[in-house]
C-alpha cells in the first residue's frame, strides 16, 4: 500500500507558499497533496500518513495564527503511526534568541499526541543564539533562513527530502 502524504501550509502566505511550492516541485507533484493550514480539520489528518507541515516562527518565537487556533483539536488527536516532518521559516540575525520557534513547539504537540516526528537536521551553517527547535546538536525539522540564506534553501530542500522518503517509509 502506498503512503499518503500531505504538506500543509497556508495558501495566503507569501514566503511560507514559495518554500511549500519549492518543496512540492522537489519532492515530485504526483507524490503529495497540498493542504491549505487555514481550512486543516481533524479528517484531513486522518487521511493521511505522512506529513510535511510549514511552521514559520511569528513575532518572538510563536506560532502562526492559524496553527494556534488548530493546537486544540490536535491535541485532542491520537497521532500513532503518523509521521510528521516540519519545516519553518526564521531569521537568525534579526531573531537570533528564539530562531525557528514554531519548529519545535509544533514537535513537541505532536509527540505528545502519539505522533512521530521525522526528518531531523543538522546546526551545521546556521548562525544563532537558541531555539525550541533545537534537540542536542540537531534540529526537529528544517529551518530555512530566507532572508540571510536564501541561496542554500534549494540544496537544503533536496537533501531534506531524500531524507525524508527514506523516513516515510
Amino acid at each position: 500500500m502506498n503512503k499518503k502524504t500531505a504538506i500543509v501550509y497556508s495558501f495566503h502566505t507569501q514566503k511560507s507558499k514559495k518554500v511549500s511550492e519549492k518543496v512540492i516541485e522537489a519532492w515530485g507533484k504526483t507524490g503529495i497533496e497540498a493542504v491549505n493550514a487555514e481550512e486543516l480539520s481533524k479528517d484531513v489528518l486522518e487521511k493521511y500518513d505522512n506529513f510535511i507541515l510549514s511552521a514559520p516562527t511569528w513575532f518572538d518565537g510563536e506560532l502562526p495564527n492559524y496553527w494556534d487556533e488548530f493546537v486544540p483539536v490536535l491535541e485532542e488527536m491520537d497521532l500513532k503511526g503518523k509521521k510528521f516532518a516540519i519545516f519553518g521559516l526564521g531569521d537568525q540575525k534579526g531573531y537570533p534568541e528564539n530562531f525557528c520557534d514554531a519548529i519545535g513547539i509544533l514537535a513537541e504537540i505532536i509527540e505528545e499526541c502519539g505522533g512521530n516526528v521525522v526528518g531531523h537536521t543538522s546546526v551545521e551553517g546556521y548562525t544563532f543564539e537558541s531555539s525550541r527547535a533545537l534537540r542536542g546538536d540537531e534540529f526537529v525539522g528544517l529551518p530555512i533562513d530566507q532572508e540571510n540564506q536564501a541561496r542554500m534553501t534549494a540544496g537544503r530542500i533536496k537533501n531534506w527530502l531524500e531524507q525524508l522518503k527514506k523516513e516515510f517509509k
